[in-house]
């Protein structure tokens, strides 16, 4: 259930980390990953 929840988890993350671009999204990325 905890990886389920994981990886539905991720792609969510990545609409957010692709909108703030400009934010620094190497290192969201890197602590995301």
């Amino acid at each position: 259930m905890a990886k389920e929840k994981f990886v539905r988890e991720k792609p969510h993350v990545n609409i957010g980390t692709i909108g703030h671009v400009d934010h620094g999204k190497t290192t969201l990325t890197a602590a995301i990953t």
